[in-house]
């Protein structure tokens, strides 16, 4: 029998299991995806914690993940313009991803160009289309500064590679180990902490004209006393700043679609973005990742390969 991840009650690392489950069947306009890779996010621990349960409820037992990357294993009644043995990117609304196997819509998958690693392509859905609606967010025109909080990390890496690709100037707050990596991009590197407010304004030299929160904590706050309008302040991360202060807060829900993953997974094939796969581990080991994850500081994307 496949195996899944599956957990049957809030909490920590530990209510993780991989177990075996039945082979799901797919069913009218759908395909069996044999994965070969599924990326993991920060909000999966949220709803794991229990943290979103007013937004985003479980019920037991429950499965975790979105991104995948695979191989079409079985086509459901209707399916046309793909055939078994295809290799896909791809998404599931059913927490079903971090699996052997996962039955999906046919309209939530793109081909995957040769040039993208499996690992790049099984963490690509989330990250990116946050990534992407998040830059759309802002408004970025050539010549515009941006700050980026979390600048390094699954999402941040990919936006400010976007930002960059729109033109503007991009700020990139992250700890001092990912300053090459963020110079090396085209983004200037501004370390966290005590300070930051002085030393954005330092790199920025001038107008700060927007901001994209990917880390949470008072970054919004931040965005506000450099003076920021809020219509250009998007968060991904910090709901309650939303309600409070009336920013934005576009992220995956706003950029999902089988075409924006299509058009990121291309933009990786060319070599114009680059997806930073960390660290894989193998999908028994599913809290060691989430472990690894949880300390917030990973420079790109943590994937789990069944």
């Amino acid at each position: 029998m496949p195996k899944a991840v599956r957990y049957n009650e809030f909490g920590g690392i530990d209510v993780l299991d991989v177990v075996e489950v039945d082979r799901p069947v797919p069913g009218p306009g759908e395909v069996l995806v044999q994965v070969k890779a599924a990326g993991i996010n920060p909000g999966e621990a949220g709803i794991r914690s229990g943290a979103f349960h007013s937004v985003w409820p479980s019920t037991f037992p429950s499965g975790q993940g979105s991104d995948l990357a695979g191989v079409i294993a079985e086509l459901g009644e209707g399916v046309s313009g793909v055939a078994v043995g295809d290799e896909i990117i791809g998404w599931t609304d059913d927490r079903a991803s971090q699996a052997e196997y996962v039955a999906i819509p046919v309209t939530q998958l793109t081909p995957k160009p040769a040039e993208v690693t499996w690992e790049q392509a099984g963490a690509l859905f989330v990250a990116g289309t946050t990534a992407y609606a998040a830059v759309r967010a802002v408004a970025l025109s050539k010549g515009d500064t941006v700050v980026v909080s979390g600048a390094a990390g699954g999402v941040g890496s990919l936006v400010v590679q976007l930002a960059v690709a729109a033109g503007a100037k991009v700020i990139g707050i992250a700890g001092p180990s990912n300053s090459d990596w963020l110079t090396a991009h085209g983004v200037t590197p501004v370390e966290y902490g005590d300070g930051v407010a002085a030393r954005v304004r330092e790199a920025a030299g001038g107008t700060v004209d927007a901001f994209i929160d990917t880390f949470g904590a008072d970054y919004v706050e931040l965005a506000l006393e450099l003076g920021v309008d809020k219509g250009r302040i998007n968060t991904i991360i910090n709901f309650p700043a939303v309600e409070k202060y009336g920013i934005k807060a576009e992220g995956n829900a706003d950029g999902a679609s089988a075409d924006v993953l299509a058009e990121l997974a291309s933009r990786i094939a060319a070599g114009e973005l680059e997806l930073v796969v960390a660290r894989k581990y193998p999908l028994a080991e599913v809290r060691a990742a989430y472990r690894e994850l949880e300390q917030r500081h990973t420079r790109g994307k943590i994937v789990l390969v069944p």
